[in-house]
């Protein structure tokens, strides 16, 4: 249960980052300026971390914890890299589509990830997960607020953008727990995060280092994001995921989405409607629809050897 909360927990974090761009594009900062400093201070937290972590543990614990072959590392930043596509293609459509617009097609990567599983482990998904994949459809349209119309025109640049950033955090989820498993999940979260960094570094160069937008209220968003959304998912979801599967991952990482509405909500101050708040609740039944079959199939095997 605890393996479930932390891939839970993670994904509300990550649902939180859509209100904190909104408000750092408020105050006039580019996309650049916001995904690369958030992958600069979560990479020094990360790394802080790691330290922190082997100083309060014992000499073998902290060798292990630090115990990274170089076949190990390469992989470990590669799958880093997918996370920071998504940051950079998702924080970039919500410069061109609405952010309920963008949140639905960043949501297709619940099949993706369903459809990545059936086809990599050549494993056909159970009635729950295909089940639980039509409820979270349904809410998250409900949620997002789409049908309610009076939309803008559909940009498809912003469109491809958020396609792509669906692609890539179904991916980033999928080998987050293949990759270099054994390896302690800070320093594994650490290296990952570096790939992404160095990514990020080589499509948008570090000006806001030097231009002073740090100075000009970037800092505390670039820390904000940093921290939900460069340190907490990958952590919790290298801790998680391992242990619980990709593909039932992938279905809990739904929660993103109610969380993004309440933020919106309660942050943006922006008006969400009763078919919007019963889309969230749909939602969350989708989420907790596999794990209620898994128990339920449990007591039952149970009973029946009783």
């Amino acid at each position: 249960m605890k393996y479930i909360l932390f891939v839970l927990a993670g994904a509300c974090s990550f649902g939180m980052l859509s209100t904190f761009v909104k408000k750092a594009y408020e105050s006039g900062f580019s996309v650049g300026d916001v995904v690369g400093s958030q992958n600069l201070f979560g990479v020094i937290m990360l790394w802080i971390l790691v330290f922190v972590s082997v100083k309060s543990t014992k000499q073998a614990a902290a060798s292990s914890a630090f115990k990274v072959t170089k076949r190990q590392i390469l992989p470990l930043m590669a799958v880093g890299t997918t996370t920071g596509l998504t940051g950079i293609f998702y924080y970039a459509a919500l410069q061109y589509i609405s952010a309920s617009f963008a949140i639905i097609l960043l949501f297709q990567f619940t099949w993706m990830g369903i459809l990545l599983e059936a086809i990599v482990e050549r494993k056909r998904p159970g009635k729950e997960k295909l089940l639980s994949l039509i409820i979270l459809f349904v809410g998250i349209i409900m949620a997002s607020g789409y049908i309610g119309g009076g939309q803008e025109a559909i940009s498809w640049i912003g469109v491809i953008l958020g396609l792509l950033a669906a692609v890539t955090y179904a991916l980033f989820i999928w080998f987050s727990g293949k990759t270099a498993k054994q390896v302690s999940p800070i320093t594994r979260s650490a290296i990952m995060l570096t790939g992404s960094f160095i990514l990020v570094m080589l499509v948008f160069p570090p000006h806001f280092l030097v231009n002073g937008s740090l100075h000009e209220a970037l800092l505390p968003w670039a820390l904000l994001l940093a921290f939900f959304g460069v340190v907490i998912p990958p952590l919790f979801f290298a801790i998680g995921v391992p242990k619980i599967g990709g593909g039932l991952a992938t279905i809990l990482s739904a929660a993103e989405l109610p969380t993004a509405v309440i933020m919106s909500y309660v942050v943006l101050s922006e008006s969400v409607n009763w078919l919007q708040w019963l889309g969230v609740v749909v939602t969350m039944c989708g989420i907790a629809l596999p794990e209620l079959a898994k128990r339920r199939k449990r007591q039952g095997m149970i009973s029946a050897q009783m």
